[in-house]
Parts: structure tokens; C-alpha cells; sequence
């Protein structure tokens, strides 16, 4: 039972696409910076973990598109993307705090991976559930993806100029 694909297939479509395109943005601006990001040791992990906060949305949009498949398997998809996001974040911002210059914006990061993650997670269990509210719950992993992905490609591009 697909009951969901005729109301949000133009979401997922818009999000595959915003997705794709800042996760090409931010490639632009690591090559930009490539050199200066490098030489400081924690931005390589704050890089990649912006690419992984973007690819998320784009691996659970993609999974919205999916024919013919049920709430369930597509509650479960979401679970699984939002979790292994939150891991690989969760990890490289453990490492990070490792590091003097890093932990001064932690809390910020940490801030905007968890509440780009957590939703997805919650939303997904919803559909899992039999809930079609988790797909709400989407929107907020979307939006929050996306603050929180821009945030670090400013400091991947702009702020470690200063």
C-alpha cells in the first residue's frame, strides 16, 4: 500500500533535487578551501559529515519515490538512513572534541546534526507504527538537514578564512 506517494511524491522529487544540488555545492567549496581544510585536523571529518547530513535527505527522499512499497518498508528505509547519519555524526563529532579549536563550535554542530537526524528516526518509527504523521516528521529532518548542512559549508568555505 503506497498511500503516501500521490500527496508527497512532489516533495520527495524536490528534495532529491535541492539534495543533490548542495551536496554538488558543497564538493565546490571544499575544492575551493581544499588545501586550508586539509591542514586543519578536524575539518577533513566536519566535511564529510556535512556530505553524509546532505546525502541522508537525498537517500530518504529517494526511498519516498520508491513504487509500490509499503509504509512499513519505507518507515524502516527512514530508520535505517536516519540512524546510520546520526552514527557516522555522532562519531566524527566525538573525535572533534578531541580538539581545542573544534569545541568551540561543537555544541552548535552537535545541535543541528541531532535535530537533522532524530527526526527522520522518529518519523520513520511513526510509519513503522502504522502512523502517517511520521511523514511530517520529515519535514522537520529536511529543514534541519539542510540548516544544519549550510552551517558547516559556511565554515568550510567563509569562516575558516577568517
Amino acid at each position: 500500500m503506497t498511500w503516501f506517494a500521490d500527496d508527497w511524491g512532489n516533495f520527495f522529487v524536490a528534495q532529491v533535487g535541492a539534495a543533490a544540488t548542495l551536496s554538488g555545492l558543497l564538493f565546490v567549496a571544499v575544492s575551493i578551501n581544499l588545501a586550508r581544510i586539509l591542514a586543519i585536523e578536524h575539518l577533513p571529518e566536519r566535511a564529510a559529515e556535512t556530505l553524509t547530513v546532505f546525502v541522508g535527505v537525498l537517500v530518504v527522499a529517494t526511498f519516498g519515490l520508491v513504487p509500490g512499497q509499503s509504509a512499513t518498508a519505507f518507515g524502516v528505509e527512514i530508520v535505517g538512513t536516519g540512524s546510520a547519519v546520526w552514527i557516522v555524526s555522532v562519531k566524527a563529532q566525538m573525535r572533534a572534541y578531541r580538539n581545542a579549536e573544534a569545541r568551540r563550535w561543537l555544541v552548535r554542530r552537535a545541535v543541528g546534526t541531532q535535530a537533522a537526524t532524530l527526526p527522520f528516526v522518529v518519523g520513520g518509527a511513526l510509519l513503522v507504527g502504522g502512523r502517517p504523521s511520521g511523514l511530517y516528521w520529515l519535514v522537520g529532518g529536511v529543514l534541519a538537514s539542510f540548516a544544519a548542512g549550510i552551517q558547516n559549508a559556511w565554515v568550510l568555505l567563509v569562516e575558516i578564512l577568517r
